[in-house]
């Protein structure tokens, strides 16, 4: 696999040995007249042109490189199924593909999925043929509709403010993995750190009653304890007493294998996973705690961008420098925005001791209305249920900036129903029911976004803070935009975004005035932090952002993820103690 783009495997937390990539090139067409179905597209032998899977036709790495809308686009190759394969089920797995996806498989119809950043798969057993097999892959993007998700691509015909380039079809890996029909779907893992303990919730398809499960746990390869059961129902719980307790931490990233073994007559599925031994909570008094310790969220916005694969990155490493660099200017995590980031990514934040917040792209769903409900939710789950184990991940926002709407507020049953789904399913983190002053009574934090760049001022704002609500410039020049209930943990996630243009571009955007000169860009960013640093009602902060994005220069670092000011300098400022810290 070493000359197939993105080879590694997508899933670290799900991991089979029996898997095979299907990233590379495919046949490809454009579609904007939408008559591939008519013309049998799916029947055809080859398509027009060539495409390098996962990168999206308007990346450069895709070979592609067309940035006009796309209706519609087909995908097509030739399928190869191992032959040990005989006799399991063969699962076809698509980790992200914008929008309404339909899956063939020679000329067959087998699933259709709607959604542009989570994962789906197809069971496509039944449809293979012992004399070949190919696959192929629509995708269909009505970006306009204001009827799905959109996140920050543009709506216009180029790129402009913070509106990027689109992204049609396929964005991430394509894979196939071959299981027993008696196998684990998912798991779910609850760490008690007070009983040195995991408890997991194993699902399992209806071919595994009556089958034996075992689950093992190891620290380092040393065992740390196992638990049996048998499998009574697609739901089976286990608990495992940990001989020895490894706290993940921020910038501590310590992590239990899992050793999961289901068997069922003399046939034997086979999972790695693993879990981390952290609890999260916040309040209002004592903010973020991680294992009952109060962590100040040093945050910094990543939306995962980059040049040459726009929303996809290049390779794995481009992944883990994007942590590695944020962390080396004072961050402990970040808030993941207007995007569903990759469980690769998560996996790094996971062994790296990196917090993060998930989000996903509501951005282009017009909130007003309360049909939205039905075409945010059903993704929205799909990412809790996926990602839910990830120790890295601790807190969910669903929304960010629900904006008005040919004149319409947003629909607030639709935000408390998100709220209310999101605590039921997960009830260990806390949730940004929509983030920067657009909450309902429904929410865990009172969420800030604020652009001042002259700090006497910024500070002056949070001077105001009554019965836990910022009466900032921002609620007091808008009206419109909404208050929480009282007495909520304050978050300010977003702030600064101070541009600085490394070399002379006409095109720049970027918040306020931009400097003029390196000192004058660490005045107002020491000033701006410290007013957040010193405040003991402020919980976390999260800083516009890691790196430039297109025309929006305000990164720390270059579009290209070339630091614009020595790294350690930043880290002085960020790193530093905040008032609510113990």
């Amino acid at each position: 696999m070493n000359n197939i783009p993105r080879n590694e495997h997508p899933r670290p937390d799900r991991h089979r040995e029996s898997w095979l990539c299907l990233n590379g090139t495919w046949d490809f067409e454009i579609d904007n007249a939408l008559v591939g179905k008519a013309k049998k597209f799916y029947e055809r032998d080859s398509l027009d042109a060539k495409i390098t899977v996962p990168f999206c036709p308007e990346s450069r790495l895709s070979g592609v490189a067309h940035t006009d809308f796309m209706n519609a686009v087909w995908y097509r190759r030739d399928l190869d199924i191992p032959a040990d394969w005989e006799g399991k089920r063969v699962i076809f797995h698509i980790d992200a593909c914008d929008y309404k996806t339909t899956l063939y498989i020679n000329g067959k119809k087998v699933g259709t999925h709607s959604g542009g950043y989570t994962s789906f798969q197809f069971d496509i057993t039944d449809y293979l043929s012992p004399e070949g097999n190919y696959a192929t892959i629509y995708a269909e993007d009505d970006l306009r509709s204001e009827k799905q998700v959109s996140g920050k691509q543009s709506h216009s015909l180029g790129s402009y403010g913070c509106y990027y380039t689109r992204t049609t079809g396929i964005w991430q890996t394509v894979w196939l993995e071959a299981i027993e029909p008696a196998h684990i779907t998912a798991y779910k893992g609850f760490a008690n750190i007070s009983t040195t303990s995991v408890s997991l919730e194993v699902l399992t398809s209806k071919a595994a009653v009556g089958a034996s499960l075992e689950v093992s746990a190891y620290y380092e390869g040393k065992p740390m304890g196992s638990a049996a059961a048998t499998v009574n129902s697609d739901s089976t719980t286990v608990e495992i007493k940990l001989a020895e307790a490894h706290l993940w931490e921020c910038g501590n990233g310590r992590l239990y294998d899992l050793s999961f073994k289901l068997t069922k007559d003399g046939k034997t599925d086979l999972l790695d996973g693993y879990f981390g031994l952290r609890e999260v909570a916040l309040t209002r008094e004592k903010g973020l705690m991680i294992n009952g310790k109060t962590v100040f969220g040093r945050f910094v916005l990543d939306q995962g961008f980059n040049p040459e694969g726009i929303i996809t990155a290049p390779n794995d490493e481009h992944l883990v420098f994007d942590i590695e660099a944020s962390m080396a200017c004072g961050f402990n995590g970040a808030r993941l925005h207007q995007k569903v980031f990759e469980p690769r990514f998560l996996y790094h934040a996971d062994r790296l001791g990196y917090m993060v917040w998930g989000e996903t792209g509501n951005w282009g769903l017009d909130h007003t209305l309360s049909d939205a409900i039905y075409n945010f939710l059903p993704e929205w789950l799909e990412e809790v249920e996926r990602d839910f184990s990830h120790p890295s991940l601790i807190g969910w926002c669903p929304t960010n900036e629900t904006w008005d709407r040919h004149g319409r507020q947003q629909f607030n049953p639709f935000l408390d129903s998100i709220y209310d789904i999101t605590k039921a399913i997960d009830k260990t983190r806390p949730v940004i029911t929509s983030s920067g002053s657009y909450p309902t009574e429904r929410t865990d934090v009172h969420d800030v976004h604020d652009y001042e760049q002259d700090p006497e001022k910024f500070r002056s704002y949070y001077s105001e803070i009554e019965n836990g609500i910022v009466r900032d410039q921002i609620q007091r020049k808008s009206p419109r935009r909404q208050i929480s209930k009282t007495n909520l943990p304050i978050f300010v996630s977003e702030y600064g975004g101070i541009g600085w243009v490394m070399k002379e571009d006409a095109t720049a955007w970027g918040y306020g005035k931009s400097v003029e000169g390196e000192e004058e860009f660490f005045e107002r960013l020491e000033g701006l932090t410290d007013a957040l640093l010193e405040n003991k009602d402020i919980f976390a902060y999260c800083y516009t952002q890691l790196t430039d994005v297109e025309q929006e220069q305000n990164g720390l670092l270059t579009y290209d993820r070339k630091f614009k000011f020595d790294p350690e300098r930043y880290k002085r400022i960020f790193a530093k103690k905040a008032a609510i810290e113990d």
